[in-house]
């Protein structure tokens, strides 16, 4: 059967309006700050924070080649902010991921929440420290913080969906607030980015997803909607023995043919970023739209093969993206 079969265009875009209107009412309507513009030299003298801001820079370069490199192309006081932004995620992730009794994980959780709702971090957390100080002055929405914290511990309890509305919500609260947040430090001219930030988080995560199959499979994790695995007739033990069979490979299409209109979608968001932050965010987009070619050219063996972009072929895309401005 060809993927002409399974894939519907018009009811894809239903169902993307469906699960975008569930997210713009998470996102809620946030406006920027009334004093707007951060103090940008606030932490230029301050010891224990310019220790923390190289911290976060070292936790970004060791965790997120892509996100470093696309950060790298944002003015200093803002590479450092996202940075330490990323740091703050990493971190919270890490405590799912990693710790393994549930009364630590949640202790730690709460930690995270409590250091979102004071800004007040201890002094000897170089990331708390770091991300206290971004989240205050860029007048970020704590909100969104929680509501990251609240979607990294969903892996403790979910770990399976049924539909693509459920997994979406769930790519909002790791991925979509992210962008959001990162909308504050970058700068924007209009809250109409919203829901372009939304989607470019969705198209983020599902990239995510995507290339990490048979690592989450074996983590205990099956982030596709279990009602489109049955449409195209794959099941869990296919997953698990790692099958790519001519099913396998139509599943995969539609799942790259969706991910890739979320980034088409949500291209005109960017122009709503102010200029200085449009580069960074552009770069990162298509390195990591750039995943989805990878697993394509290896024949969408996502069980064997980790599909990725080298250094280069991540600079090679940037003079190209210099002309899109």
């Amino acid at each position: 059967m060809g993927s002409s079969d399974y894939f519907d265009q018009e009811k894809l875009m239903q169902t993307t309006t469906q699960w975008e209107s569930r997210l713009l009412d998470l996102a809620g309507h946030i406006h920027p700050h009334p004093q707007a513009k951060p103090f940008f030299s606030y932490w230029a003298g301050d010891a224990s924070l310019q220790i923390a801001y190289r911290h976060a820079e070292q936790v970004t370069a060791k965790h997120s080649k892509s996100f470093h490199l696309a950060s790298g192309l944002l003015p200093e006081e803002k590479r450092s902010a996202v940075r330490a932004l990323y740091a703050f995620c990493r971190t919270v992730d890490d405590i799912v991921d990693e710790i393994d009794y549930k009364k630590d994980r949640d202790f730690e959780l709460n930690y995270w929440r409590e250091i979102v709702k004071t800004a007040s971090p201890p002094t000897g957390d170089l990331v708390a420290l770091a991300w206290a100080d971004t989240l205050t002055r860029y007048h970020i929405p704590h909100h969104y913080a929680l509501q990251l914290i609240d979607g990294v511990a969903r892996d403790l309890n979910e770990s399976r969906y049924q539909t693509f509305d459920e997994l979406a919500t769930y790519c909002y609260g790791v991925a979509s607030t992210v962008g959001l947040m990162s909308m504050y430090i970058v700068g924007f001219k209009s809250t109409e980015a919203i829901p372009y930030a939304i989607k470019l988080g969705v198209a983020l995560q599902m990239t995510n997803i995507l290339r990490d199959v048979g690592e989450d499979y074996r983590n205990g994790r099956l982030y596709f909607p279990s009602e489109e695995l049955e449409q195209f007739g794959i099941s869990e033990n296919d997953i698990a023995q790692g099958k790519v069979t001519e099913n396998w490979r139509e599943f995969m299409r539609f799942q790259i043919n969706r991910t890739r209109h979320l980034y088409k979608d949500s291209k005109p968001g960017i122009d709503l970023l102010e200029r200085e932050g449009q580069l960074a965010i552009r770069a990162a987009s298509v390195f990591y739209e750039g995943i989805l070619d990878v697993i394509e050219k290896n024949d969408y063996d996502v069980f064997t093969r980790r599909a990725s972009l080298s250094k280069w072929g991540k600079i090679a895309k940037i003079p190209t993206l210099l002309w899109a401005r």
